[in-house]
């Protein structure tokens, strides 16, 4: 009989969920990693936040947006909403903290990240301040 820890249960079933066509899927949990500004690890299940363009945490200001994530929403219990899509091996997805704030938009807001408007539509633009602005959008936000 095989046996899985409920951690590879849970990525198995959302992988089972997210493969629909067109379904979202939900999940809660506690932010456990921090990747750099855009990519966060909650359940054992990496998240790429959707339409956030952050940099890298090697790169110019990337330290301070993968801090800032840390140090605000470290541990802090979210819910993201998986559009079903992934980018190599993360999920893509939304995420709001505990008081149901686009933690992405807060992000932006901070100065320590754009609006990467070929995938958010344009969601996060009305968030952004001259410091995020500094940050050169990739060719694939454009």
């Amino acid at each position: 009989m095989l046996r899985l820890s409920g951690r590879a249960f849970s990525f198995l079933a959302l992988a089972f969920w997210a493969s629909l066509a067109g379904a979202d899927t939900q999940i809660q949990g506690r932010l456990e990693r921090v990747i750099d500004g855009d990519t966060i690890v909650v359940r054992g299940i990496k998240i790429r936040l959707n339409g956030l363009h952050a940099p890298e945490w090697n790169h110019p200001g990337g330290p301070e947006a993968t801090n800032w994530m840390r140090a605000t929403y470290g541990g802090q219990r979210l819910t993201c909403v998986l559009n079903g899509e992934r980018s190599y091996d993360r999920y893509i997805g939304i995420c709001y903290g505990p008081r149901g704030d686009d933690i992405a938009a807060r992000l932006v807001a901070a100065g320590l990240g754009r609006d990467c408007p070929r995938y958010s539509g344009g969601r996060y633009r009305q968030f952004e301040t001259a410091d995020s602005r500094r940050f050169q959008l990739p060719g694939y936000c454009r």
